[in-house]
């Protein structure tokens, strides 16, 4: 017998009534209820709940309505609630389970509705010689989908479970099926399918293919996230939408600047403009929601007796945040946005000629990774080795963008390069890049608390506030100092022998 036996999916041809009826003259049970009811199930955006194995379920009847944490593996309950609505964050629910069990997973992500299905559900009970209760089944009758059936057994009544899971398979044959089937179900009359979405690159180039047509599927891929995390970012959802359309515009950006002479240089430069534009009027939006989701760290940080009195900087950064997405939600409604990136798409779907215009579009996508990465790997060793005690903050952010353009080479390419050493490659540059990350986020952090103090204080905030953010300031400036302490060692392990073999395995261009 199946391990997971709970869960069964009864065939097209076999209606409830027909199942119901047959069952009846093989056990004695019992129809307790019957319900018209609505399920939605909800995850984050990008899947975090699915990716952890499991499924969250509302269902709404007449009766009751009721929030549901399943293994979507095994079907396990972790966790229940009765509930009308349901918080859009994981934070906001007042159960302490539910909290412990999808904040570590959903973080800052909003739980969204995926889709809403109806169904009859009726409740059987499962009754033995004395007319007692020994298992209960839950049918659930769809429109559209296979009708689904859920055994629900009770404690000290194992062997009627496994029996019945027998009877249901054998006599009916009924296979088992995982929870999480009716949501698949679902989505593939919407057309979707679990985990369509992730902000990580996967982008499928064959080595041999024309470097601008590579380049033009890159865009592509960049400019579908764009679009993807547009209403989320309007809609201020959660902060993670601004954040990945901010990286697709981000990558972009890099490819425009880093995979050389693919596209016509007028080309390149309009829309090289346009990109640096968006990262510019998304900027100040991302760090004010960097603000707010440190805001945490921060509390945390001072002493117990100044925590109180930071509440003032919270109040004060979300009405800033509002006022700066507010702005940025005009901006990306504006005919100006919606105009050039719909000329971009449009350019984007052009058939390229027979012929490249440049001798870089001709070669092969394979070439051309080769020289770019092995170009700006040999960029980040010299600016890297360049850097001293006394070099100034400056050399430490040039480096990190060296970086940041050397990752995102790599990430687009890495279909090319054998999947274990791209991925050990990738991985050394990000522990090297977290360094100089921190570094850069604790320097702004401090100078912009100082300037918040500023502008709090013109507002007449209470002093002990302006305490406790001062306390913060220094809190940062130990940070930014412990990060830049840090550099030189970062650098020395990314630069070790086994890693520069590595790189040059991989990357250095065959001439």
């Amino acid at each position: 017998m199946t391990e997971n036996t709970n869960y069964f999916e009864i065939p097209a041809n076999l209606t409830i009534k027909k199942f119901i009826s047959k069952l009846s003259k093989q056990v004695d049970l019992q129809i307790i209820s019957q319900q018209y009811t609505i399920k939605t199930f909800y995850d984050s955006f990008d899947w975090r709940l699915y990716s952890a194995n499991m499924l969250c379920e509302h269902k709404h009847s007449q009766k009751n309505s009721e929030l549901r944490l399943v293994n979507n593996k095994t079907g396990q309950l972790l966790s229940s609630m009765e509930t009308e609505q349901v918080p859009d964050f994981s934070q906001l629910f007042t159960d302490e389970s539910f909290r412990q069990l999808l904040s570590p997973e959903l973080q800052m992500r909003a739980l969204l509705p995926l889709c809403h299905l109806s169904y009859e559900a009726y409740l059987i009970n499962i009754l033995n010689k004395d007319q007692k209760t020994i298992l209960r089944l839950q049918v659930d009758e769809y429109e559209l989908l296979n009708n689904r059936l859920q055994l629900l057994p009770l404690k000290g009544y194992e062997k009627a479970h496994q029996k019945i899971a027998q009877l249901l398979q054998d006599k009916f044959n009924l296979l088992p099926s995982a929870s999480c089937t009716v949501l698949n179900e679902a989505l593939k009359h919407q057309g979707r399918k679990p985990q369509d979405y992730s902000s990580k690159l996967s982008i499928k180039l064959k080595p041999e293919m024309r470097a601008d047509k590579a380049s033009q599927l890159i865009y592509k891929h960049l400019l579908h996230a764009i679009h993807i995390n547009e209403a989320g970012t309007i809609d201020d959802t959660d902060s993670e939408f601004l954040h990945d359309f901010r990286v697709a515009v981000r990558r972009t950006r890099a490819g425009l600047s880093q995979i050389k002479n693919t596209l016509p240089a007028e080309i390149v430069a309009k829309y090289a403009s346009f990109f640096a534009w968006l990262g510019q009027i998304t900027g100040p939006t991302r760090d004010l929601d960097v603000y707010l989701l440190s805001y945490p760290n921060y509390k945390e940080v001072l002493p117990e007796s100044l925590q109180d009195d930071i509440a003032p900087l919270y109040d004060f950064l979300m009405q800033k945040q509002q006022q700066a997405h507010n702005e940025l939600a005009e901006k990306l409604k504006s005919p100006e946005y919606t105009k050039q990136l719909l000329e971009w798409e449009t350019y984007l779907k052009q058939s390229l000629p027979k012929k490249g215009s440049t001798t870089e579009a001709n070669q092969t996508i394979q070439e051309l990774a080769d020289l770019r990465i092995w170009k700006v790997y040999q960029r980040v060793l010299k600016e890297g080795g360049a850097i001293e005690a006394g070099s100034p903050p400056e050399a430490l952010h040039d480096l990190r963008k060296t970086c940041k353009k050397l990752r995102y080479l790599m990430e687009f390419f890495q279909d090319l390069y054998p999947a274990q050493d791209i991925k050990r490659a990738i991985k050394s540059l990000k522990g090297f890049q977290a360094i100089l990350g921190d570094f850069q986020d604790y320097e702004i952090q401090e100078l912009s608390i100082k300037q918040f103090s500023e502008e709090m204080m013109a507002n007449l905030v209470a002093s002990n506030t302006l305490l406790a953010m001062g306390v913060l300031v220094q809190y940062l400036d130990v940070m930014k100092c412990k990060a830049r302490n840090h550099f030189s060692e970062q650098f020395t392990l990314f630069v070790e022998a086994e890693n520069k073999a590595m790189f040059t395995q991989l990357f250095k261009h065959k001439a």
